[in-house]
């Protein structure tokens, strides 16, 4: 089918200067708010009809041809292209499920009807009724017997993005980039599907209980991040945006709600790049008599499952590297994984003035490495020289306990925890432990980064005496998991950048 490009029968193209490609579009506008003022004079205002009764949507008709061939159907959509042929024309009409065509004669509509519709542009939104048949070219249709526009567009829609040179006008305008790029809105069907899944394995085969936590907050703890600060009139009050929902599921543990989840956004004041937005979706869940083995197998469950609701196969494909994530997944100790790739056994290091010669032996300067313990020195070396490496699904286990206020402390060995990250395609998408209930354990570590916190490091975490107090109360062994649902995401979809599978990504205004 040939497209009409637009009013004047011009295509955008990208020979045109800015300038010059501004000026027709200005000139478009002009038009087409020009027809709606001849189709305001008629009687015929294109933004006073308030409803249309759809019937049918385009891939239930393509799918049920045989049972639909010959009824009347209603539908409505946008035109996305027409061809005339005299007294005949075709369009195709894209709603929610895709495309369909539709045939639209002379003779069915009248000669006045007809004409009018001749007038309609490319992005104008229609209500049709007609009867559903296949065209000699075999083509599933519908014969246009009542049409109606609905919506008049005056804002000329781009031709496969000719003219729009920066790649964040698809962000910005991401109404648009839904309209022209099909394959954008089979991303967010897909985030959808997956979220479904996620929600779908705890609820119903896992038992949990979703429920909602604060977002504002006196103190942003649960993870490691500066928070936004914002601030309460009436109460005259300070508050942060979450960075992590941690210690308020935790209290309900505490509460006698043995596994409870939240999946939500988490907010965090720190760097973007195509990994990292400042608002996220995230997962947290914590399970009663559950331990940091349990989170592992719930975590290649969710996963997985996920990656087969959303593509039909648990092996994925993110950017022409292949990924299988059936369990179980490959387990390997942050000390291994350093000596492996870093080259530095920790089992024959056991003081910190013997970790800060290797750290400094391999890259971390030297003023650092003054400041740091073996525990943290392990961490930074395998966080420098280790994740390159983790190709995955992998789960990296035997954290150090500085860098794991939350978590249980390994009983054969105390200098580390009961936790884990899972990394697929090099990224950490998931963190969970053996969840700490000891409350005095607990003070004594938060205590610790408070000095940390007074020495400089500003993601120290805060302290929680509330928090403390809970524990206090009684807390049972506890397993708890947060995933990266958004990363999740775009493993699945294959999607290069954060941006493309969240709806309206964080940008700085245009004029800034």
């Amino acid at each position: 089918m040939t497209e009409v490009k637009n009013p004047q029968n011009q295509e955008l193209t990208p020979e045109l200067t800015e300038v010059e490609q501004e000026q027709q579009l200005s000139e478009q506008r002009i038009i087409r708010r020009e027809k709606l003022a001849k189709l305001r004079e008629m009687g015929r205002d294109p933004f006073v009809e308030e409803t249309w009764n759809v019937t049918a949507h385009s891939k239930d008709i393509a799918d049920n041809f045989e049972e639909m061939e010959g009824k009347t159907v209603s539908m409505a959509g946008r035109i996305m292209a027409k061809r005339q042929m005299g007294k005949a024309s075709f369009a195709d009409i894209h709603d929610k499920q895709g495309k369909m065509q539709i045939y639209v004669r002379q003779d069915a509509l009248g000669p006045e009807e007809y004409d009018i519709f001749l007038t309609y542009d490319l992005g104008d939104i229609v209500g049709i009724e007609g009867e559903v048949f296949r065209t000699r070219h075999g083509e599933i249709s519908i014969k246009v017997q009542t049409l109606k526009l609905l919506t008049k567009s005056l804002q000329p829609l781009p031709d496969k993005w000719h003219g729009i040179k920066d790649q964040d006008m698809r962000y910005r305008q991401r109404y648009v980039d839904l309209i022209v790029n099909p394959e954008v809105k089979d991303v967010f069907l897909k985030r959808t599907k997956i979220i479904q899944e996620i929600r779908r394995v705890l609820d119903q085969e896992r038992g949990f209980l979703e429920v909602e936590t604060p977002i504002l907050t006196t103190i942003a703890g649960g993870a490691n991040a500066r928070p936004f600060n914002t601030h309460h009139n009436t109460l005259d009050l300070d508050l942060k945006m979450r960075i992590s929902n941690e210690l308020f599921l935790k209290r309900l543990i505490v509460g006698g709600l043995d596994r409870v989840y939240e999946m939500g956004k988490m907010f965090r004041n720190e760097g973007m790049d195509r990994r990292h937005n400042p608002e996220f979706t995230n997962i947290e869940l914590y399970q009663a008599y559950a331990n940091m083995e349990d989170m592992m197998e719930l975590t290649e469950d969710v996963v997985s499952k996920a990656a087969l609701a959303a593509n039909g196969s648990m092996k994925i494909t993110y950017q022409g590297k292949e990924f299988d994530l059936t369990p179980p997944w490959k387990r390997l100790t942050m000390q291994d994984a350093v000596k492996q790739w870093v080259g530095v056994d920790f089992d024959t290091i056991t003081t910190d003035e013997e970790a800060r010669a290797a750290a400094v032996a391999h890259g971390i300067e030297a003023e650092e490495a003054a400041k740091m313990s073996r525990g943290k020195i392990i961490a930074e070396l395998f966080e420098l020289h280790c994740e390159e490496y983790l190709d995955g699904p992998v789960f990296i286990i035997g954290h150090p306990v500085e860098i794991s206020p939350l978590a249980k402390k390994d009983p054969k060995d105390p200098r580390i925890t009961r936790r884990f990250e899972a990394y697929i395609n090099c990224w950490e998408i998931a963190n969970a432990f053996s969840e700490l209930n000891d409350p005095i354990d607990q003070l004594e570590r938060f205590q610790q980064q408070q000095l940390e916190l007074a020495n400089g490091d500003d993601e120290a975490h805060p302290m929680d005496l509330d928090f403390v107090n809970a524990l206090e109360v009684g807390m049972p062994p506890t397993g708890g998991l947060g995933i990266g649902v958004d990363r999740i995401i775009m493993l699945i979809t294959d999607a290069p950048s954060i941006r493309d599978i969240i709806l309206f990504p964080t940008m700085k205004p245009v004029d800034k």
